[in-house]
């Protein structure tokens, strides 16, 4: 269920990350190579990049294929720390921009790779859509991200079928969880990518295991288990 992509490092072009890559994003919103529910991301895509410390957001509920306007903007659009994603909505949510990622608090941009019972999370009148990925981003922007690892091992404990991928950056850092998805890593000269799978073939990718959180900083890449991890 969706797909996401994070970066930070030196200032890229959005296009780089998405449309040039012979598996990038827009790819993935109608053929990913890795995607274990769903065949395909049709219901939305968002891109998140921040303008110096401020996050800026372009979300939509349409494919992301058919979006003429973003390719023609996205090798305009730089920056060093972006989160974008194509969404595969879970069943009875609803298809709309505001139920797309990346959510944001004003400061962070934040992602979901999965799904979860709504039952589980608590309300909150902060979350910008009444679907189960945006309940679970007001959950964790609540809480505060310092707590993300806590509040996945809490949200995937009181919901043992849930899928918690989440990928969230605030512009020095990002930060990721692996709880049921897939999520790979390329260091790159310039720069850090975690990504649901590859955009290419290069063989620097590197898998993450199940119930990881990562974090990606200035100084490199740290993975630390989860409670429970297998």
């Amino acid at each position: 269920m969706c797909r996401h992509l994070g970066w930070l490092g030196r200032e890229v072009s959005v296009a780089s990350l998405i449309y040039d890559p012979p598996s990038g994003l827009a790819v993935q919103s109608y053929a990913p190579r890795r995607q274990r529910h769903g065949l395909m991301n049709a219901d939305g895509w968002g891109v998140g990049f921040f303008d110096g410390p401020v996050p800026r957001r372009w979300r939509s509920a349409a494919p992301l294929w058919g979006d003429a306007s973003l390719a023609s903007v996205a090798p305009a659009l730089r920056s060093h720390c972006v989160v974008a994603a194509v969404r595969s909505a879970t069943v009875g949510m609803a298809i709309e921009a505001s139920a797309t990622a990346p959510f944001s608090d004003g400061g962070w941009l934040l992602s979901h790779n999965g799904v979860v019972d709504r039952a589980v999370l608590p309300a909150s009148r902060t979350a910008e859509s009444t679907c189960d990925s945006a309940m679970l981003a007001a959950l964790i922007f609540d809480r505060g991200l310092h707590r993300l690892g806590e509040t996945i091992v809490e949200v995937g404990t009181a919901d043992p079928g849930a899928r918690l991928n989440v990928l969230a950056g605030d512009g020095t850092r990002l930060l990721a969880t692996t709880w049921g998805d897939t999520l790979s890593v390329l260091t790159r000269p310039d720069g850090v990518v975690l990504a649901s799978e590859p955009y290419d073939d290069d063989n620097a990718w590197q898998d993450v295991p199940d119930r990881r959180l990562v974090e990606v900083t200035a100084a490199g890449v740290g993975f630390t288990p989860l409670e429970g991890s297998r």
